[in-house]
């Protein structure tokens, strides 16, 4: 959710289609990559988790801008801020745009946004995180020492 802070510019006049207004340089890649080098280097413990988890969550990060890419609203999502202010949208976008502010969010289009990201969204992230899920623990067993290694 991150990235949907830019949200709070509205307040000071900043502009839907600025370069710091909403789906702006706060979805864009880079930003994503920021984030996520940030993040990793202050919660990893060695070098190796470090970059593990900077490259995770950029992924995660950049995974808010493809997502309001797929939506059915708004100006579009500005990947490649700050270098190319363009804006873009994905061929196919199921997703119903969410209405901005907590009020509207829980009302009947607020409602309906939700229920396209339960159909559209969830599915998709339960089974990633599950992949993520295995991929880790089988990794924690090949590195325990004395654990039998699972046949190829």
């Amino acid at each position: 959710m991150l990235p949907d802070l830019d949200v709070i510019g509205f307040r000071f006049g900043v502009h839907y289609g600025d370069l710091w207004g909403h789906r702006g340089i706060t979805h864009s890649l880079l930003f994503a990559a920021v984030i996520g080098t940030l993040c990793g280097a202050l919660l990893g413990k060695s070098l190796r988790e470090r970059w593990t988890l900077a490259l995770l969550l950029s992924a995660i990060t950049a995974s808010h801008g493809v997502l309001d890419a797929m939506t059915d609203g708004g100006l579009g999502v500005a990947f490649f801020s700050p270098f190319d202010p363009t804006r873009y949208f994905f061929p196919w976008r199921p997703i119903h745009v969410s209405p901005i502010g907590l009020p509207a969010a829980f009302s009947r289009r607020g409602l309906g946004a939700l229920s396209s990201e339960i159909l559209y969204v969830w599915p998709a992230a339960i089974l990633t995180g599950a992949l993520l899920y295995a991929f880790h623990a089988r990794q924690k067993r090949a590195e325990s020492p004395g654990t039998p290694k699972p046949a190829p």
